[in-house]
């Protein structure tokens, strides 16, 4: 298995003065650490069966059903990555070629049994699975190997649930996390045995249990759905919220940029390139998840917003899209995708892919297109000239940056200026100098073209929206141009 190296996109040298918000935040998780044999159950609900998962040695198993080896093998390298962003240690990792998973054991009795040694002799305490299992194949894995097994779903919902910091992002994580607990609820012992009912102890139950009966297991379920309903409200609320401010960005067609693109491709890195927002950047995999939106200019004084969203990554949970689709909305809404890609990914068209086919999801349900998209490539400094040539060549149209370095960041925001839409009436006027607002509003909202400062006002050829003409249309001159 060949591991996937990834540049860091920070300097912290080219930071002054106070720390930003990013660099406490980092400081703050760096400063933390798991501690061995600490229970960090929670006492709720979710204690039933969502064991913390405090993953320490690690082994990764995967079943290879398409693609190539190499292909194979860089999922499982990615897996290794999670693993390691979840705070663990990998030790091994199995690749099994089948046509399909085993719908036992995921990787079939022989492999099982290999499993089962690897793990004795290794002194691992969690199995890691590349892919998403089922009920039974996790059940049936965990009796077989003796140690505790997850999927590769359950990871990331972990690595979610530890990076999460807005009171929004917590919501839409523990709503994933539920969503995917649900189907996999599991009791053992007496506890979670059926109450006697029916003809046990009499026609109407035993003594004292009168009734139907019911599992602790059905009373878990049911307070979990009604946890997962009352997470669903607060989201929805929190989603009213979102949809007034993006209401009002809209109201003042002030036009939107979305970063998009795979975890680790540098999007909080680029963010702050283009307009030093300070947001934590750190070498990990989903180091940022609850959006950042910055206000920036064009050289000519257009302003726009820049929104850095969440990471994309293969086979992303679908109980993450569904939590998360308020979030990813916002790229849906923007006038212009910026898609960042990861130059010194060893497969960068294949994290391509992956973005455009989870923005596809969202789209395709909103039944409306996706907005145009400019194709960035970073970290050409950990990139070698043929890589780029050839990512040149199959990602035509795009801009090649290092927000590291600062190279090529000048060109990406002529590119920028560019493919932002303009305003779209051009007006001659002669404003007043007691009307010194609509003197602002036109720098702020247009595209001043020309300023001449006469005896009687200010003289502007400007390029504005159609509400801000209508404003305008009374210190017309009889220079107008349409």
């Amino acid at each position: 298995m060949t591991e996937l190296t990834h540049t860091e996109d920070h300097d912290d040298d080219l930071y002054d003065g106070d720390p930003s918000t990013g660099e406490m935040e980092l400081e703050d998780r760096a400063s933390l650490r798991r501690v061995r044999g600490l229970s960090t159950e929670l006492e709720d609900v979710t204690e039933v069966e969502y064991r913390q998962l405090r993953l320490e040695r690690v082994v990764l198993v995967g079943v290879w059903t398409e693609g190539t080896a190499l292909q194979s093998e860089a999922s499982l390298a990615e897996l290794a990555r999670l693993a390691e962003t979840a705070g663990s240690e990998v030790l091994e990792g199995l690749i099994q070629r089948r046509p399909k998973p085993d719908p036992a054991t995921y990787i079939g009795s022989g492999k099982v049994k290999e499993l089962r040694d690897i793990v004795g002799s290794t002194g691992a305490d969690t199995v890691i699975c590349d892919g998403e299992l089922s009920p039974g194949q996790l059940r049936q894995l965990e009796e077989k190997v003796k140690v505790k097994v997850i999927d590769r779903t359950a990871l990331i919902l972990d690595i979610f649930a530890q990076h999460a910091r807005s009171k929004e992002g917590k919501a839409q994580v523990e709503l994933a996390q539920l969503q995917y607990l649900i189907p996999r609820l599991r009791g053992w012992g007496a506890s979670l045995s059926r109450q006697a009912g029916g003809r046990a102890g009499g026609a109407n139950g035993g003594v004292g249990l009168r009734g139907p009966g019911e599992t602790k297991l059905e009373t878990d379920r049911r307070r979990i759905n009604k946890r997962v309903a009352k997470l669903r409200r607060e989201i929805a609320a929190m989603d009213t919220i979102r949809e007034t401010k993006r209401g009002r960005r809209l109201a003042n067609e002030v036009p939107s940029v979305a970063i998009v693109g795979y975890t680790n491709a540098g999007k909080s890195s680029l963010l702050n390139a283009l307009t030093g927002a300070g947001v934590l950047v750190e070498d990990a995999l989903f180091a940022t998840l609850d959006p950042t939106t910055r206000r920036a200019q064009t050289a000519d004084g257009r302003g726009y917003t820049l929104t850095d969203t969440v990471g994309f990554v293969r086979h992303l949970p679908h109980q993450l899209v569904d939590a998360f689709r308020s979030t990813l909305e916002e790229a849906a809404d923007a006038d212009l995708l910026l898609h960042v890609v990861d130059g010194s990914d060893p497969a960068p068209e294949e994290q391509v892919s992956a973005v455009r086919e989870v923005l596809g999801e969202i789209t395709r349900k909103r039944k409306e297109p996706l907005p145009p998209e400019l194709l960035v490539i970073n970290k050409i400094d950990a990139s070698d000239e043929v890589s780029l040539a050839r990512l040149r060549h199959a990602l035509a149209g795009s801009v090649q940056v290092s927000a590291r370095t600062g190279a090529g960041i000048p060109e990406l925001v002529e590119v920028l200026a560019d493919r932002l839409p303009r305003p779209e009436v051009t007006v001659d006027v002669l404003l007043p100098y007691t009307r010194g607002e609509l003197v602002a509003r036109a720098h702020a909202e247009g595209e001043v073209l020309e300023e001449e400062h006469a005896e009687d006002g200010t003289r502007l050829l400007v390029r504005v929206r159609p509400d801000l003409a209508a404003a305008l249309r009374e210190y017309e001159t009889n220079s107008t141009r349409a």
